[in-house]
């Protein structure tokens, strides 16, 4: 899939692309009451690029210039942009 495809409520997705820049880590409450570290990475392949989500050891994982695949990740919008992220099911894997 590319990256132009991804629509808001998707699910199941794999994607493969490159890590554009990540933003400064911020601690989140959860809706379970605990703290959790976030941050936002930008992800990008031929056809454009998407803001994903990275949580906690996720965020220390990649590197800026990594490439990087989702796999059974899904996608949503939040404050009118589309963004996706690996969730509780899906697989970050990092490539050099």
């Amino acid at each position: 899939m590319d990256i132009s495809e991804i629509k808001a409520g998707m699910m199941g997705i794999r994607i493969k692309g490159i890590i554009k820049d990540i933003s400064e880590i911020r601690e989140v409450n959860t809706r379970f009451g605990t703290k959790v570290q976030v941050a936002d990475a930008t992800l990008s392949d031929s056809t454009g690029h998407v803001k994903l989500t990275l949580w906690a050891d996720q965020i220390t994982k990649v590197k800026v210039g990594n490439t990087v695949e989702v796999v059974n990740g899904l996608a949503r919008e939040w404050q009118g942009q589309i963004q996706i992220s690996v969730g509780k099911r899906g697989e970050l894997k990092v490539f050099g």
